[in-house]
This record gives structure tokens, C-alpha cells and sequence, in this order.
């Protein structure tokens, strides 16, 4: 998924999806361990989709850090 299409998204559609990302590296590693997992690149796309959505929620609490901190008066 691009960055673009998760920016689209909600903010609490974004934590849900972060949850069920970080429910399936957690399954993908379980996998790896006990030697059923045969596609490994699934763990790094899944690892940088977890990424994208941090990054994403990081950047509106960031905007929003900064549109509160604007109404407070300018330096």
C-alpha cells in the first residue's frame, strides 16, 4: 500500500490496520521459526507497511502539534 492511499485513510482506520500488520509479522515470525514459511519477503514488506503507518500517524500528530502551538501566539 503507498503512502498516498494510507494518508486517505482515517486516523483510527490507520491503528487498525497498524494492529492486524503487527498481529501478522508477529505470525510471519512464528512461521519462519517453525520452518513453514517459504515466501521470507513477506516479513520485510510487512515490517516497512508497519513503517508507512507509523509514519503516516506520526505526521498528523505532528500537524496537529503545530496547528494547536500556531493559535497560541506568534513568537
Amino acid at each position: 500500500m503507498k503512502p498516498e492511499q494510507i494518508r486517505l485513510m482515517t486516523t483510527e482506520e490507520i491503528k487498525a490496520r497498524l494492529a492486524d500488520a503487527r498481529q501478522e509479522l508477529m505470525n510471519l515470525r512464528f512461521q519462519l521459526t517453525t520452518g513453514q514459511l517459504t515466501d521470507t519477503s513477506r516479513l520485510k514488506q510487512t515490517r516497512r507497511l508497519i513503517a508507512r503507518y507509523l509514519t503516516v500517524l506520526r505526521e498528523r500528530e505532528l500537524a496537529e502539534a503545530k496547528e494547536k502551538g500556531a493559535g497560541k501566539g506568534a513568537r
